[in-house]
């Protein structure tokens, strides 16, 4: 198995990479041999257990960089890129190729695979045009990770041959513990609410920043530059606008990039969680919250109520986009005043992440595209 994604790499505070991650993973666990084909830059130390990284020569990029320039460095190179994939097949006898996105991923290259090769597209997000037509032409199977995004393909008019919904899994699984009960406690009493996202503007943290004057907790707010961005310096533009935000108010902490291993742990020992995001095509951070028991409090956008609702506490962790940050930190003032609703909260979101492991995910994969 091939996966495809040429920003990835380890510790990229990103869904798509984590969500890669955690599907290689859960494919060495039921038995493949996944191989991740990346063009960014690798560290030197130990990667995920029983899957193998390749690099990938695309000339002309360095990261982040924005869709256009990597649109044209990739139409540049499609030859050139087609024929490392083929090669990368025939190194590892791949029969499933994987393009983890349609521009990123690399599904839109115009070359052939060998006939008993199937092509493979994840949409994590909806492509841009100049991407999706050639991407979804010449997929045998497409993947979406929530029927959220699997609508907003149909509404764009795409024709989406063979496509399954598969979530996104959890990267760590079990190894970090959800607090006690006794320590759950003494969070809701007085532990910090947390935000984690990437540098995007429509993750929402500059506008909650703004509205956060006078909030009774520590707000921990960890930001992080992604391998991509909308425009050229677009990430250190909105970082310092954050930084500017961050100072005026005393209550505020701002912090740099997590890597994966310390994520749940980070996100464990917060009292709640806000995802403040505009738009989420599944909800990763979420999901990861949820994992250690830990609430989320997040606007009602895109895929996050089909993963929050489901615990049955929807309507006390969902607010109306339109309803402002200020919205969401009285959601997450009522939560933690009520002591019963904290806790059968904190019970309720934990059991609803548990069927998000890598391995049952990898094999809802396999199933989608045999």
């Amino acid at each position: 198995m091939l996966l495809v994604l040429v920003s990835w790499a380890p510790d990229a505070p990103a869904g798509i990479e984590r969500a890669t991650a955690a599907l290689a993973l859960g494919l060495a666990q039921a038995g493949h041999r996944p191989v991740i084909a990346t063009a960014a830059p690798l560290p030197d130390r130990p990667g995920l257990p029983g899957v193998r990284v390749e690099r990938l020569h695309l000339a002309g990029v360095t990261f982040p960089c924005d869709d256009e320039t990597l649109r044209r460095a990739i139409t540049w190179q499609d030859n050139d890129l087609c024929q490392q994939i083929r090669e990368l097949i025939t190194q590892h006898r791949t029969d499933t190729v994987l393009f983890a996105d349609a521009l990123w991923g690399l599904g839109r290259l115009s070359g052939d695979l060998p006939g008993h090769v199937h092509r493979v597209l994840a949409a994590h997000v909806q492509p841009a045009t100049l991407d999706a037509g050639p991407a979804l032409a010449r997929a045998s199977h497409v993947i979406v990770p929530s029927a959220f995004i699997h609508e907003q393909l149909e509404l764009a008019g795409w024709a989406l041959p063979a496509t399954r919904i598969v979530p996104n899994a959890l990267l760590s699984g079990p190894a970090v513990a959800a607090p006690s009960s006794a320590r759950r406690e003494e969070l809701r009493r007085s532990g910090p609410v947390r935000v984690l996202a990437r540098l995007g503007a429509e993750k929402g943290v500059a506008e909650l920043l703004e509205a956060a004057a006078g909030w009774d907790r520590p707000l921990d707010v960890a930001l992080a530059e992604a391998g991509f961005e909308d425009a050229t310096g677009s990430q250190a533009t909105l970082l310092a606008h954050c930084r500017t935000l961050a100072v005026q108010h005393s209550n505020v902490r701002l912090r740099g990039a997590l890597a994966w291993q310390e994520v749940l742990g980070w996100l464990a020992d917060a009292a709640v969680v806000i995802v403040p995001s505009h738009r989420e095509t599944f909800g990763l951070v979420a999901l990861e919250a949820m994992s250690v028991g830990t609430p989320v409090v997040a606007y009602r956008v895109g895929n996050l109520p089909a993963l929050i609702e489901p615990t049955g506490h929807g309507e006390h962790l969902l607010v109306p986009r339109d309803a402002g940050p200020n919205a969401l930190h009285k959601a997450a003032q009522t939560l933690l005043e009520d002591d019963i609703l904290y806790g059968a909260t904190t019970q309720t979101v934990y059991r609803r992440a548990q069927d998000f492991t890598p391995y049952r995910i990898a094999n809802l994969f396999l199933e989608a595209i045999s």
